[in-house]
């Protein structure tokens, strides 16, 4: 019998804890997939957020390391300026980086650290009730915004892939879904390309992830993958596909630096 699919060989047993319909197990499967593939095991290191994938450290059989609130691109900063032969992968989420720590992502961009930088975007804040989050849409409901995100109180959206694009430090940038097969693959062919670039030393990779929260969002699973992809929603607002590739000076999508960046 030919075997066509297989767990990855870097998981462990552990159950995930992630909601039905959640996006980061599909994240967490296409990494682990690309750690099999390009023999990442022995040397690399994730680098987890606080957040959903908080005890992502289980389901991996590598070395990881837990960073405080915001601060895992400092954290992955000094373990790879300490060992620059080990992989690095700074995992984070969109409360975790876009508001707690900001600086930290803006600041290993600007040092051009030669890490991996995996960013989910589910635009709200999902392991702590809801609330409105620096990435949430404009006339998006949240636990702190029942009427809908308002510019005039609240501001814009921050589109992390455009503003990373601009860094000279930023070898890569681009964003992608995991709401459909198509999409997921995309993500996947993304991730590899940003886990090549670290290891041919180019620069910082990063590579944003539009990721379903069910549960944040008050939604049903299967309506949560349609939300992303819906008109007036979360593809227009956070337009799909490159935004800065260091072996394409003119990336097939071009960056645009729209209001409320």
């Amino acid at each position: 019998m030919t075997t066509v699919y297989e767990k990855p060989q870097v998981f462990t047993d552990a159950i995930t804890t992630y909601c039905g319909g959640c996006g980061h197990g599909i994240v967490g499967k296409l990494i682990a997939e690309l750690v099999d593939e390009l023999k990442l095991q022995e040397d690399g290191i994730l680098v987890w957020p606080i957040g959903c994938s908080c005890l992502s450290d289980r389901y991996y059989d590598m070395d990881a390391f837990m960073a405080l609130h915001g601060r895992a691109p400092a954290a992955a900063t000094g373990i790879k300026r300490a060992d620059p032969s080990k992989f690095v992968l700074c995992y984070q989420g969109d409360g975790d980086m876009v508001s707690e720590g900001m600086a930290e992502i803006m600041h290993a961009a600007i040092r051009s650290e030669k890490f991996t930088v995996v960013f989910i975007n589910n635009a709200i804040y999902g392991m702590t009730g809801g609330q409105m989050a620096p990435t949430t849409l404009i006339g998006q409901y949240a636990s702190t915004a029942p009427y809908g995100r308002e510019e005039i109180n609240s501001g814009y959206p921050v589109k992390m892939a455009e503003l990373m694009a601009t860094m000279p430090g930023v070898c890569y940038s681009e964003r992608v879904a995991v709401n459909t097969p198509a999409n997921i693959a995309k993500t996947k062919n993304a991730l590899r390309k940003a886990f090549k670039l670290q290891l041919e030393g180019k620069g910082l990779g990063f590579v944003e992830i539009l990721s379903m929260c069910p549960t944040g969002w008050k939604m049903t699973p299967v309506k949560a993958t349609e939300w992303i992809s819906d008109v007036l929603t979360m593809e227009e607002q956070y337009p799909l596909g490159v935004k800065k590739d260091a072996d394409d000076p003119n990336p097939t999508v071009p960056v645009v630096i729209s209001k409320g960046v």
